[in-house]
């Protein structure tokens, strides 16, 4: 069984992940199962009545259209086909931030230890590695940085906000401080 990177340790990978030319015979009776998003739109009735599915992403694929889809998808995963393409960074920001999504986001594809930081930040919680890597080796990426600078999805309150609590918080209280 393949593993996964999920919430910072390596598990089984129960889910089938379909190709982009799936079909609705394709779709197994049984089991979690990721399709393309043009066969959820295609089958989505059919696929809610089944259970276990979850939908993957293209690169060039507007997550506005899982918008209304959301709250009933347990995994949602983004397809990243190359190193190079970064769009599905800003993806997982519009599902996470702009749509509510919980559930298990899942970065698929030339996934690897240098980016898995920085797709925790974006709000993925799951990763598939390169099948040609450790997953074991790879989680070392999670651990990469222990502080990020500016605010993301994964931590709100960046270091420098985190700082300025501190000082507050560490002021005596009996001191009096001009405006000026």
């Amino acid at each position: 069984m393949p593993k996964l990177i999920k919430h910072d340790r390596v598990i089984d990978d129960a889910w089938t992940l379909l190709g982009a030319d799936a079909a609705a015979g394709d779709v197994p009776a049984t089991g979690p199962v990721l399709v393309p998003l043009r066969l959820w739109q295609a089958e989505r009735s059919a696929l809610l009545a089944r259970g276990e599915i979850g939908v993957w992403l293209a690169p060039d694929e507007e997550p506005a259209k899982l918008a209304a889809d959301v709250a009933q998808l347990p995994v949602i995963a983004v397809d990243f086909p190359k190193f190079g393409d970064g769009r599905g960074f800003s993806t997982a920001r519009l599902l996470r931030e702009r749509y509510g999504f919980a559930g298990e986001l899942r970065a698929v594809g030339d996934i690897f230890r240098d980016q898995l930081f920085y797709l925790r930040e974006c709000g993925f919680d799951a990763f598939a590695v390169r099948s040609d890597l450790d997953p074991e080796r790879e989680l070392a990426g999670l651990t990469a940085f222990d502080r990020v600078y500016t605010a993301s999805t994964h931590t709100p309150h960046p270091w420098f906000r985190e700082r300025v609590t501190r000082v507050a918080e560490a002021a005596p209280r009996d001191v009096w401080f001009p405006c000026g």
